[in-house]
């Protein structure tokens, strides 16, 4: 079912083409054949050729109408998989994309103990063994990590061994395409030019922060592929009516594959609401809605199912999730120089600047320029969810995690090349007659010539140096070289205790340690009933523990772990500085690693 009249392409005064809606002819008075049908030969009726011809303006008429431009600016007509130039032209960006992110990729950036968790989580759902590798407490929805177990299943089916972080990073190339090519398609939708989609495509996908970030086993880089999945259908050419509730779907599972991309939902349906046909866009954004609600009930109905929707004895529950999400400890005001939220701004900017605040910078001048720019107006949806991802990363004592940037890539790319197509609209168009001087035009692509170099030659170094550390450094030699010291040095694997981050959980259960409590997440040993359970002499039931950084960081908040440093001694340390990796095995006297613990507690 569609929601459109039939259309026809036609060209504008500017040279694009554009779908226009012809109107209704209304019926001649007393006509009584069925629409579309012609009278027989030689038969009247009582509405006859003579009178319809009198009801049809001439075409004198037509030329004297006055000129509407903006029912001729209705939509575009951009048939992406009949468009032979915009499938090259993405074909080819997504090539220098995909080489770019993939190479050393396993080497670059440190493996994280995020993508560790993630990734161990999907391992369980393979092995059959339930939602996670620990009890499964809501902290997320399941939907993110059975998504990566759906995309590690084949390589981890072929090399079980391979099912570590570094080498299942090559399955987030498949999404970082998917999104790339998302954006592409919804640039051209939004009636941004081929070379702005372009332009949206490149920054998106070659961003110093970009190539960073996709690599990275993160839920994050799956939700924003649903949720742009869900634009380009909120903002399909067709606007058929199950595109509409397929966004909605889509965006459904982007929220249940990333809660936090719940605040982004505004956005796309404001999309649906500009793209929808008048006569419709009612019914089409209340079936969104429905579609996107009932899909989103799923999760609360599966934690009622299993008698763990509120709190109780015994057993976890989606409250106490939902409720620790909330009450984390802020990270303090993004803007004040001692706060954490303001370190994670510096290292997004120390990545990339020009992508951050050019977007942002597009956005507001999208936004201010919404009543009478056709491109404002195209791109008010992604422009206002850029405009909600900032005001929540400004809150004064909010979280600010270093993956939420993420979320916002793809649209602050589109505000950004949004925003060059807008200029250059205003330097090569505005005000320009059929009979200008050619000294004119001349100024006018030479201003546009002098931009664009100077933006090249401003963004060029700097992306240059960011992608050339992620293409040749190597951060993780020093988790390469534990793992393999663990998986030969230590006598008896299956009966050894270990606590270690789980960005090498699993390279441990591959080396033969048992997973869960003979290789623990040294989380567990403290937060975790189950495993601690297992501990009654604390620290004593530990053999060894691997001191990465993150767990010589979050020590000092947990007791057994943190008495387990200090009972224990440097056995082989990898790297150096803050950055190294000790293995330390557990002996009997007190204080042995006092002062490595409490150097890397201050970290």
């Amino acid at each position: 079912m569609t929601s459109t009249l039939p259309a026809e392409a036609t060209e504008t005064a500017t040279g694009r083409t554009t779908e226009v809606v012809p109107a209704k002819i209304p019926p001649a008075p007393g006509r009584t054949t069925a629409p579309g049908t012609r009278p027989a030969p030689g038969q009247a009726g009582t509405g006859d050729q003579h009178q319809l011809d009198q009801q049809r303006p001439d075409q004198h008429q037509l030329d004297q109408r006055p000129h509407d431009k903006r029912r001729l600016l209705i939509r575009p007509v951009v048939r992406f998989r009949t468009s032979r130039a915009d499938l090259v032209l993405c074909a080819a960006l997504l090539l220098v994309i995909m080489a770019v992110q993939g190479w050393n990729i396993q080497h670059y950036p440190t493996l994280s103990d995020d993508e560790g968790t993630y990734l161990a989580q999907a391992w369980a759902v393979q092995q059959g063994d339930g939602l996670a590798h620990y009890t499964y407490w809501y902290d997320h929805p399941p939907l993110g990590w059975i998504q990566i177990a759906a995309l590690t299943w084949l390589p981890s089916l072929i090399a079980p061994e391979s099912m570590t972080v570094g080498a299942m990073r090559f399955a987030m190339l498949l999404v970082s395409a998917a999104s790339a090519v998302l954006l592409y398609i919804l640039a051209r939708r939004l009636w941004l030019p081929r070379w702005a989609a372009a332009l949206a495509m490149g920054l998106f996908g070659l961003s110093p922060l970009s190539v960073v970030l996709q690599r990275e086993i993160f839920l994050d880089n799956i939700a924003v592929m649903w949720m742009l999945l869900a634009f380009c259908l909120a903002a399909s050419p067709n606007r058929h009516l199950w595109h509409h509730f397929a966004a909605g779907i889509a965006a459904a599972v982007g929220v249940l594959t990333k809660e936090t991309m719940l605040i982004v939902l505004p956005a796309v349906l404001v999309t649906m609401w500009r793209n929808g046909h008048p006569d419709t866009r009612k019914f089409a954004v209340t079936g969104a809605i429905t579609a996107c609600a009932l899909i989103g009930l799923s999760y609360p109905l599966f934690a009622l199912l299993k008698g763990e929707l509120l709190p109780g004895d015994g057993h976890v529950s989606l409250w106490d999730g939902v409720t620790y999400q909330m009450s984390r400890p802020g990270s303090g005001f993004v803007l004040d120089t001692g706060s954490g939220s303001h370190g994670v701004l510096r290292s997004w900017l120390y990545y990339d600047r020009i992508l951050l605040l050019g977007g942002m910078a597009g956005a507001l001048l999208l936004l201010l320029t919404v009543r009478w720019s056709v491109t404002a107006r195209a791109l008010a949806g992604p422009a206002l969810a850029v405009a909600i991802l900032t005001a929540v990363a400004m809150r004064p004592s909010g979280y600010l995690p270093a993956m939420y940037v993420i979320q916002g890539l793809p649209f602050l790319a589109l505000m950004l090349a949004g925003g060059a197509a807008s200029v250059s609209h205003a330097l090569l168009r505005r005000g320009r007659r059929p009979d200008e001087p050619r000294g004119l035009t001349a100024v006018r692509w030479t201003a546009v010539v002098a931009l664009v170099a100077a933006s090249a030659a401003y963004v060029a170094p700097r992306w240059y140096e960011g992608n050339r550390t992620a293409l040749t450094a190597d951060a993780n030699a020093p988790y390469r070289a534990a793992a393999s010291w663990m998986a030969t040095e230590v006598p008896d694997p299956a009966g050894t205790r270990v606590l270690v981050d789980d960005a090498m959980w699993l390279d441990l259960v591959h080396a033969g340690y048992r997973p869960g409590l003979g290789a623990i997440w040294f989380y567990k040993a403290d937060l975790d009933p189950a495993v601690t359970k297992t501990m009654p002499g604390g620290w004593r039931d530990i053999d060894y523990v691997v001191a990465s950084p993150t767990v010589r960081r979050d020590a000092r908040d947990l007791p057994r772990v943190r008495d387990a440093l200090n009972h224990s001694e440097a056995v082989a340390v990898f790297g150096d500085g803050e950055d190294r990796i000790e293995i330390r095995r557990i002996t009997d006297a007190a204080d042995v690693a006092g002062t490595a613990g409490a150097e890397g507690g201050e970290r």
